[in-house]
Parts: C-alpha cells; sequence; structure tokens
C-alpha cells in the first residue's frame, strides 16, 4: 500500500507536464497502472474476475 504522503502528492499539479504521477485508484499502487481505468494491473484482474468491471472479461481460448 503508498503511504497517504505519496497518495496526496501524486494529486498536486506537476511543474512540468511530463512528470504526472499515475496512481492506482483502488489501492495507490504506482506502476502498471492502466490509464483507461485508472487501476493497476492487480486491481483491475481482481475487479474483472468478479465480474465489477462492464464489458470486460478474462480471455480464454
Amino acid at each position: 500500500m503508498a503511504t497517504t504522503a505519496w497518495m496526496n502528492k501524486s494529486k498536486l499539479a506537476p511543474k512540468f507536464k511530463c512528470r504526472v504521477v499515475r496512481r492506482c485508484q483502488v489501492c495507490g499502487r504506482s506502476r502498471a497502472v492502466y490509464r483507461k481505468f485508472r487501476m493497476c494491473r492487480v486491481c483491475l484482474r481482481d475487479k474483472a474476475n468478479w465480474g465489477l468491471i462492464p464489458g470486460l472479461k478474462k480471455a480464454s481460448w
């Protein structure tokens, strides 16, 4: 889990546009965050398996 200080710092406007820090809206993880869902891969997979994201399902072939 991310500390609250890092969470608050990521919400501030950066000095330069390229310094934007994307964090997961659910757990606060900073790595592997999908822009479309604003969630990390761990939370995305968990919620997709439970069927909480409409239109998204696990691939099987």
